[in-house]
């Protein structure tokens, strides 16, 4: 299910080999900017400086259009989770209302799928989640094709296969939300040269200047690296250190134990 090339490396991993190799290109940066001056010795007054802060607003720029990317797929999956908990109470509460033994055949199914669409980080177990989520769906489908065949054309079963196919609907556009509606792997790459490039940029017109202050080095990195790791963390679905609530499912399941 992975999609982004970061996918495989844990957030805890991220943000310092970022912060590092942030790090290393300003001191890159720094020495090839001070062999250039000490070449060149007019070349400090010319616009580096000004290159160098426009390739920070630029980067200030693509990492905002990244963040609001990433936070609109994080709403969407939130909304989705919310969504799903409701379209699937409302199911089986209107299953209660079908004549026997379709109802608790219905309900039964219904009570299974509702713990398998809880997220989980363990790859494996989700999978073996989808695979079951979509047999129940054929499962529940055939009972009410049955159902409708044999009870005719009564209003209480129209509005019961109303909720039931609005819950196939949602599982798959949560589907689509945590597998496919990522931020593109281009930008992610396009964000992560910026920075190192911008970093190494500012390192360069330290060197050509002759002065450099490393807390304001480590600072910059450190915002930088940050503003990644949390575009990288917002637009993984099940890792990660801020995650989709699974409340609204977990409520539901625990309302259907008691």
């Amino acid at each position: 299910m992975s999609q982004q090339p970061l996918d495989e490396i844990p957030l805890a991993v991220v943000v310092p080999a970022l912060l590092l190799l942030s790090l290393a290109l300003y001191e890159i940066g720094y020495r090839i900017g001070l062999w250039r001056e000490r070449r060149a010795a007019g070349e400090v007054s010319g616009p580096t400086g000004m290159i160098v802060g426009s390739i920070l607003a630029l980067m200030a720029f693509l990492l905002a259009i990244a963040m609001g990317m990433a936070a609109d797929r994080f709403d969407a999956r939130r909304a989705l989770v919310l969504e799903e908990a409701n379209s699937i109470g409302t199911t089986l509460l209107r299953a209660g209302y079908l004549p026997e033994p379709y109802s608790a055949q219905l309900e039964g199914l219904l009570r299974e799928y509702v713990p398998l669409r809880i997220a989980t980080d363990q790859e494996d177990v989700l999978q073996a989640n989808i695979k079951r989520s979509v047999e129940i769906h054929g499962e529940l489908w055939a009972i009410t094709e049955e159902l409708a065949r044999s009870s005719g054309e009564r209003p209480v079963v129209a509005i019961f296969i109303e909720s039931l196919n609005e819950t196939i609907d949602v599982h798959e556009s949560r589907l689509a939300a945590g597998v496919y509606a990522r931020v593109p792997p281009t930008i992610i790459w396009l964000l992560v040269a910026g920075v190192f490039f911008g970093v190494g940029m500012v390192g360069y017109n330290a060197g050509l200047t002759g002065r450099r202050s490393m807390i304001s080095a480590v600072v910059l990195a450190v915002a930088l690296s940050a503003v990644i790791a949390l575009v990288v963390d917002l637009d993984r679905p099940g890792d990660g250190i801020i995650r989709t609530s699974q409340q609204p499912l977990i409520d539901l399941r625990d309302s259907l134990e008691r």
